[in-house]
This record gives C-alpha cells, sequence and structure tokens, in this order.
C-alpha cells in the first residue's frame, strides 16, 4: 500500500519541485515507488567543490529536496506543510563526473515530525552519502 496521500505524476513532481536550488543543481525527480522517492543530481560545475569532486553541500541539499517533496506528499497539502528541522550526512565516497542518485524512504511519519532516510550513491551504486531528514509537519492558518 503506497504511503502517498494523492497519487501523482513525475511530470507535476518536477514541476513542483523544479525551482530555486533545485532548479540551479540540475535535480530531477525520476521514480516514485510504494514507499520511496528517488532523484538524481548531475556533478559537474554547479556541484564540484574547488578540487573536481561533488561538493558534500551538494549532497546534502540533494537529500534535503528529496526529504522535503516526499514528506509533502504523504500528508494532505491543503492542511499542513512540511520544512526541514534537521539533517545530517555522513560523505562515504567521491565523484567526479556523471549523476548521483537519491533514494528517500520515511523511518518515521508521525503526526508532528517525519524522519527520512536519504542514500546517495553513483550511477554503479556505489554508496556516496547516508542521510538522516527531520521534517516539522507544520498545520497551516486557516
Amino acid at each position: 500500500m503506497a504511503i502517498w496521500f494523492k497519487e501523482a505524476t513525475l511530470e507535476e513532481i518536477n514541476g513542483r519541485a523544479n525551482r530555486g536550488i533545485s532548479l540551479v543543481l540540475g535535480i530531477e525527480f525520476i521514480e516514485v515507488g510504494e514507499d520511496f522517492m528517488r532523484a538524481r543530481m548531475p556533478v559537474d560545475e554547479r556541484t564540484h567543490q574547488p578540487h573536481g569532486i561533488l561538493h558534500g553541500g551538494a549532497s546534502v541539499v540533494l537529500a534535503e529536496t528529496i526529504a522535503s517533496v516526499a514528506a509533502t506528499r504523504v500528508v494532505d497539502r491543503t492542511q499542513y506543510r512540511c520544512v526541514g528541522l534537521e539533517i545530517n550526512a555522513n560523505h562515504l565516497s567521491s565523484v567526479r563526473e556523471g549523476f548521483v542518485i537519491g533514494t528517500g524512504r520515511p523511518i518515521h511519519l508521525g503526526k508532528t515530525t517525519h524522519v527520512w532516510d536519504v542514500r546517495i550513491a553513483d550511477e554503479r551504486g556505489k554508496p556516496v552519502c547516508v542521510s538522516r531528514v527531520t521534517m516539522a509537519v507544520l498545520k497551516i492558518p486557516v
């Protein structure tokens, strides 16, 4: 059984998510499953640190983007909004080019908080970063 409040196409998800820093970094959602969302991000001059490898901060942006979009899809968006509360990340290996792919799955879906596990890998599946993102679920004032 899917965890999503309302089904959505990738086109709709990318249309809403493809703004601000996600647009600048080229983040694109590529798959939605019963209990996960997957997005990719290019590793290029936009996401490199000075040594020519993926910037750890770019990985954190990808992780929070996935968790934010996923959390928002779990709740009734007419009544709630989800915002980042805490994030941590462990950078496991470097990437110079291509794409990294992040997969986010819920650890906890509560009334006021969600906790998401986001695993980022290179195109061969080698782990690049693991992150845990806590989202606050806020009631929209009437």
